[in-house]
C-alpha cells in the first residue's frame, strides 16, 4: 500500500516471486471512468474507489478460498479502504511504503507510460492515513532497495 508511485508494482512483483504467488496489480482493476478522471488530474473519490475496492476485495476473497497466497498492488489509502479488503480475508496483512514527497515525485516524473499524473501525489498524501496498531502490517522506508524491502515482508526462511 501507498501513495503512487512509491514501488508497490515493483515490491508487489518480487514478494510474489520470492513466495510464488500470484501478483495482482490493481492499477488494472481500475474501471475505464476512473483511469479517464486520474488521467486528467482529477483525484478520484470514495464512490469511485468503490467498485474498484470491491473487485480487488474478490481476488483476495477468491484466493484464500482456493488456499493460495496472493500479493496486490493497491494504495489503500485510508483506514476504510483496508477494512473493505480485509473483508475478503480477515488476516490480510499491509506493507506501507513510505517515503518523502520529494522522492516518490521524483520517481513519478521518470516514469514512462502510467496514466496517474505527478499533480495527484499531494491529494495522495492528503488522504493517505497511517497504519493503525490494530492493523497487521509493516511500514517500510522506500529509499530501500526493493530485495531490501520484500526481505523486510517475507524475511527468507
Amino acid at each position: 500500500m501507498g501513495v503512487a508511485g512509491c514501488g508497490k508494482s515493483s515490491v508487489g512483483t518480487a514478494l510474489a516471486e520470492q513466495l510464488g504467488v500470484r501478483f495482482v496489480e490493481g492499477d488494472r482493476y481500475h474501471s475505464p471512468e476512473n483511469v479517464a478522471k486520474m488521467s486528467a488530474g482529477v483525484p478520484l473519490t470514495d464512490g469511485d474507489r468503490l467498485h474498484w475496492l470491491a473487485s480487488l476485495q474478490g481476488e483476495i476473497r477468491d484466493s484464500v478460498q482456493r488456499g493460495e497466497g496472493i500479493v496486490v498492488a493497491c494504495s489503500a489509502l485510508k483506514r476504510r479502504y483496508r477494512d473493505l479488503l480485509r473483508e475478503g480475508a480477515p488476516g490480510l496483512r499491509f506493507a506501507h511504503l513510505d517515503g518523502t514527497r520529494e522522492l516518490i515525485a521524483a520517481r513519478m516524473d521518470a516514469r514512462v507510460g502510467h496514466y496517474m499524473p505527478l499533480s495527484l501525489l499531494d491529494s495522495q498524501f492528503a488522504a493517505l492515513e497511517a497504519l493503525q496498531p490494530d492493523e497487521p502490517g509493516i511500514v517500510l522506508d522506500i529509499g530501500e532497495e526493493v530485495p531490501q524491502l520484500v526481505g523486510r515482508i517475507a524475511p527468507p526462511a
